[in-house]
């Protein structure tokens, strides 16, 4: 026994001890954003596209650009509540740019935690340097809150945050799911769809982990709230033309003159607010999805 237990200890060790290094938040370099300088306008049109005031302005408030935070957002892991993230002391006011690329594109918090993929990270981690920088300057200029974020109603196991690393190491990649683009689909599509928009954390289903099942992308799924299903956007499910698609993004209205409702209503918004390109080459990409099965 005492020999077995001389064999199994060590091993033990070596185990907890190399979980503990996989599982450990990963940042980004630093030194890749030291040159670089936010473009506040550019950033706009990136925090529109990314739906960040969607998220977290206040519940019922009608200023969306005070991102004082406090929706709720259920899941079948329990339920998330999106922070303040304005420019002031209780939201995100001290953090330098690193500290956001950190965020936004690792999951990572500013004082060095993982972040619950609730936060579309998964989707924003194919941002560029310049696009996080650009998104940093625009957000310094909204108007400060200093309302508390209210703490995740996460229960045991998923309230332990380190085991957020490897749930990342099983699901967390930078690679874009369209890696080659068909005959009119623009690398600004893709990253309006698969990046910024994240449109796949809806419209994509998920595993009994939470993770994106990207063999069924863009193939719908339930709604994490529990009430009704999220539509698909394939060929299978959508028989919309491209202008369609482009229309819908721009004034809510169906081919079917049917209106725009729940959280997609503040995406139209959102995307109402881009170019007429921009809605064009969303519209490309949802028209050179697969079939799904």
């Amino acid at each position: 026994m005492n020999r077995a237990l001389k064999i199994l200890l060590p091993l033990a060790v070596l185990g907890v001890g190399a979980g503990v290094w996989l599982t450990a938040p990963s940042k980004v370099d630093a030194a890749r954003f030291e040159a670089l300088t936010g473009d506040v306008e550019a950033g706009k049109t990136i925090f529109t596209a990314a739906g960040c005031a969607s998220c977290h302005h206040a519940p019922g408030s009608d200023d969306k650009l005070v991102l004082s935070g406090g929706q709720a957002f259920a899941s079948a892991f329990g339920t998330f509540y999106a922070p303040n993230i304005s420019p002031s002391d209780a939201g995100i006011g001290g953090w330098s740019v690193v500290d956001l690329a950190n965020a936004v594109t690792q999951g990572v918090g500013k004082a060095g935690e993982h972040l619950y993929p609730a936060f579309p990270y998964t989707a924003y981690t194919k941002m560029l340097d310049q696009q996080v920088a650009d998104l940093h300057a625009y957000m310094q200029t909204l108007p400060p809150s200093d309302t508390t974020s209210q703490p995740h109603d996460v229960g045991f196991p998923f309230n332990i945050r380190r085991s957020l690393g490897g749930w990342k190491l099983l699901f967390f990649s930078d690679d874009y799911v369209m890696s080659d683009l068909p005959e009119g689909v623009t690398e600004r599509g893709r990253d309006l769809v698969e990046t910024l928009g994240h449109c796949a954390e809806c419209h994509t289903p998920r595993n009994a982990l939470g993770g994106l099942d990207t063999s069924r992308w863009m193939a719908g799924a339930p709604n994490p709230s529990g009430r009704g299903e999220i539509p698909g956007l394939t060929p299978t499910q959508l028989d919309w033309s491209a202008t369609d698609v482009a229309y819908y993004l721009e004034s809510g209205f169906t081919p079917d003159y049917d209106s725009v409702g729940g959280h997609m209503a503040e995406v139209v918004e959102n995307f109402s607010k881009l170019t007429p390109e921009d809605r064009e080459a969303v519209a490309a990409y949802v028209k050179a999805l697969p079939a799904s099965d």
